[in-house]
């Protein structure tokens, strides 16, 4: 084989090789690896101690929060966003905020101790702002909440692209951890939720949740 195809071939298997294994480790494959694999229980058969995959639907506690970017209600929500241009992206932003909230399978309901939680929420919105695309001012004002401007040297549009996932009321969402049941009033729950699900992490594993549609489809174990 010529030397100069066997040099290109090598660096296409590197590549290729680099960017599989950074998708395989990234933050959304390993979330989708746990919730898939695990098998679910309902809410109602779950022991206390155990590690096990619940899925319900997202039910607001009190006052929802508000998504910053798009405005919507929501129980949870995640931010990114990035600066660059092709397929070099550089995060300015990383930003995850939980509320208070309960999914509901049934009679029964799990509240997520969100203290160690890795999540991956579907970015079902996305905006940009860059070379003739002002940043709007909803856009502008988050940026400058965390530090950033939306404008480089010499007052020159940066190229941003901003993505945001929420948990809506209602939404269908997944989660794996270890349960234990509490009376709502130990975790400030209203008293009229009874006995709840406390989902947390445990020493080794944080809690996983997800709201993609291929984690919320369960095997009942």
């Amino acid at each position: 084989m010529d030397f100069q195809i066997l040099f290109f071939l090598i660096i296409a298997l590197i590549v290729g090789g680099v960017a599989l294994s950074n998708y395989y480790f990234s933050k959304k494959a390993i979330v989708r690896r746990k919730l898939k694999k695990a098998a679910g229980k309902k809410i109602t058969d779950c022991v206390s101690g155990e590690i096990a995959k619940v899925v319900g639907k997202v039910e607001f506690v009190g006052k929802p929060l508000i998504a910053p970017l798009s405005g919507r209600p929501c129980a949870y929500y995640c931010v990114l966003i990035e600066k660059g241009s092709g397929k070099n992206w550089e995060t300015l932003i990383e930003e995850e905020v939980a509320g208070t909230f309960v999914i509901r399978n049934g009679k029964y309901c799990a509240h997520i101790n969100c203290d160690n939680v890795t999540s991956y929420l579907v970015e079902d919105r996305e905006y940009s702002s860059g070379f003739m695309e002002d940043a709007t001012e909803v856009l502008e004002k988050y940026l400058r909440d965390h530090g950033q401007e939306s404008e480089g040297f010499l007052g020159f549009n940066k190229t941003l692209r901003y993505k945001e996932g929420v948990l809506e009321q209602g939404e269908l969402m997944a989660v794996v951890g270890r349960g234990e049941w509490k009376n709502a009033n130990e975790v400030k729950l209203p008293d009229s939720y009874g006995r709840v699900l406390v989902i947390s992490s445990t020493d080794e594993e944080a809690v996983y949740l997800s709201d993609d549609p291929e984690t919320v489809e369960t095997r009942y174990a």
